[in-house]
């Protein structure tokens, strides 16, 4: 096995390669000037016209480098505080029943600028436990599922809730929210017929503000 470098030896070979980089060609171009002025000056001219060029380009790299790892440093604390944020948010209707969550997503459809907000959660109301009107005037339909984490929203109950969202109640806007995620079952039965869901994830984003309401969201999320 090889001896490992010293950290000596390491800047003994960055000396000894400075030397022959800059000191050697430096020594011989002044030599010139001395002996060979019309050929020497020139060449020493140049050398120094390139030496400022790159310092100043060394300079500009420092410069955006350090940009750049402030703009990575502002944008890893300000994920950070979404993440908490989030955390909270999902924290918090982790510890609501079945009703109270109904009540709690009604309140961010009215809290985000809906109208005629409803909870009809209960037996009879055929999937829609929130209907309201979106700020542009869109009918949402909203079926809520107050899960634990590892119990995932299945195709069955996402068959039942495409059976009635449109044809019965009428939405322009279908909606499953759920504490929990769905199985994959289920998100593919929500993209064909057009439902879009909110998972953990995206309802907590909803609710701290920092990502998009219902009648806003343009992609689903995944399984």
């Amino acid at each position: 096995m090889s001896p490992r470098r010293t950290r000596g030896s390491s800047c003994q070979s960055v000396v000894i390669r400075l030397v022959w980089a800059v000191g050697v060609p430096l020594a011989v171009i002044l030599q010139l000037v001395k002996h060979v002025p019309e050929v020497g000056i020139p060449l020493l001219l140049v050398a120094a016209a390139a030496g400022v060029v790159y310092l100043v380009r060394r300079a500009r790299n420092a410069e955006q480098q350090r940009i750049e790892a402030e703009q990575w440093r502002i944008e890893a604390e300000r994920y950070a505080q979404v993440l908490e944020a989030q955390s909270r948010e999902i924290a918090r209707y982790y510890s609501l029943g079945p009703t109270e969550f109904e009540h709690a997503i009604a309140y961010l459809c009215q809290r985000d600028g809906c109208t005629s907000v409803e909870v009809n959660g209960g037996a009879g109301d055929l999937g829609a436990d929130v209907t309201t009107t979106a700020p542009d005037g869109r009918r949402i339909v909203i079926q809520c599922k107050r899960y634990g984490p590892t119990h995932k929203v299945g195709s069955p109950e996402m068959q039942r809730f495409g059976g009635t969202c449109f044809t019965v109640h009428h939405a322009h806007i279908a909606v499953m929210v759920t504490t929990s995620t769905f199985t994959q079952q289920a998100a593919s039965y929500a993209a064909t017929q057009g439902i879009r869901l909110y998972d953990e994830q995206w309802l907590a984003g909803w609710a701290s503000r920092t990502g998009p309401a219902p009648w806003h969201q343009v992609s689903l999320p995944a399984a």
